[in-house]
């Protein structure tokens, strides 16, 4: 997903699951985030004090990544989730260890995610976990049939789509070409370029076995929003079993709304379609009262810039940048988002994925 997807949708789930605005913004804005957090330089203060951090992307999206601990440390447990072939942990899926990698909507692996995030749910950092957690959760069924590793499980061959943009569709098939011709095996959904990630575009595509593949966007969004529903209304509720299958799905004429944005806004880039969804919010167009929602990444109104202030080049040297600190810094979203970032990458590798057989670094 983009950051229509990560953002305003996301926004819009919890809102209509029934979470405060309050809440919701920072929900949707941790589940955005996840895309903006590229540094993971510590951060220095001029009182000798320091902050580390993660990150949870790669600055350039060039899905032939071919360093296998980036992708470790943040294409498997923040994108691709591992989906375990869609089998409980007991089972092993044939194919070997790269068929444990492959992400599946909502399997098991995902349900099991959610319960390690639940477990902080009184803590500074639960609200944030969750919006983390969003983000991953949402990319299990964008994500679905793809690793976040550079192999071949990741090609894919005649690639057709749908949609009447053909520019899109030619950018597509050219880029696997030089996917083709290049030394460096695919990572994730790379050579289908953004298709999985467009909630508009129907779609089909070949695997790497002669499979195949047809995918409908519009409908995998649809159910990842009624799945992301059902997961906030346990949050809210307190149930830490996270037991999705006793709530109700989201009301019809609601799901009918996000539907509605869904097909409408075609935009190629997501940019512009979170514009309008943003315009839609601010209109009160999915039931609940309209709202100036904002998604400010950089600048004095961003929660890095809150928390931290500006740089200052340190008098030791040029090179060294370091911060003015702030005793609320310790309780600002931005280090409480980035503790959360260690905590769940941290309990994903340690905890979740073992128990599947799944060693990551």
């Amino acid at each position: 997903m983009q950051i229509d997807g990560h953002h305003t949708l996301t926004y819009v789930v919890a809102r209509i699951a029934g979470m405060n605005h309050t809440c919701a913004d920072k929900l949707a804005y941790c589940a955005q985030y996840v895309d903006e957090a590229t540094n993971s330089e510590p951060i220095r203060f001029q009182n000798g004090a320091m902050f580390e951090r993660i990150s949870s992307a790669h600055k350039m999206l060039d899905y032939r990544n071919g360093n296998d601990l980036a992708n470790h440390l943040a294409w498997i447990p923040f994108h691709f989730l591992p989906g375990n072939d869609g089998l409980e942990s007991i089972n092993v899926p044939n194919g070997g260890f790269i068929k444990r990698l492959v992400c599946k909507p909502d399997s098991p692996v995902a349900r099991d995610m959610l319960r390690s995030v639940a477990k902080y749910r009184q803590s500074p950092i639960g609200l944030y976990m969750m919006g983390i957690a969003m983000h991953v959760y949402a990319d299990t069924f964008a994500h679905q049939g793809f690793a976040g590793v550079s192999h071949k499980i990741n090609d894919v061959y005649n690639i057709e789509s749908d949609d009447n943009n053909h520019n899109l569709l030619d950018r597509v098939k050219n880029n696997i070409l030089n996917w083709s011709i290049s030394s460096v095996s695919p990572l994730g959904h790379g050579p289908a370029l953004s298709f999985p990630d467009r909630p508009y575009v129907s779609w089909s595509y070949e695997d790497h076995e002669g499979n195949h593949i047809k995918r409908n966007n519009t409908k995998d969004f649809l159910q990842a929003a009624n799945q992301m529903y059902k997961a906030i209304k346990c949050y809210l509720e307190e149930d830490e079993s996270m037991n999705l299958d006793q709530q109700n799905d989201m009301p019809q004429e609601k799901l009918s709304l996000i539907e509605q944005a869904l097909k409408e806004f075609k935009d190629e880039d997501g940019e512009e379609r979170h514009k309008k969804w943003l315009k839609w919010i601010s209109e009160g167009k999915f039931g609940f009262d309209p709202v100036d929602l904002k998604f400010i990444v950089n600048g004095k109104e961003s929660w890095k810039e809150i928390a931290r202030g500006k740089a200052v080049a340190s008098p030791l040297s040029s090179d060294l940048i370091t911060y003015s600190y702030n005793e609320n810094f310790l309780t600002s979203d931005w280090k409480y988002f980035h503790d959360a970032l260690k905590s769940y990458r941290l309990d994903i590798i340690r905890d979740v994925l073992p128990k599947y057989g799944i060693c990551v670094a």
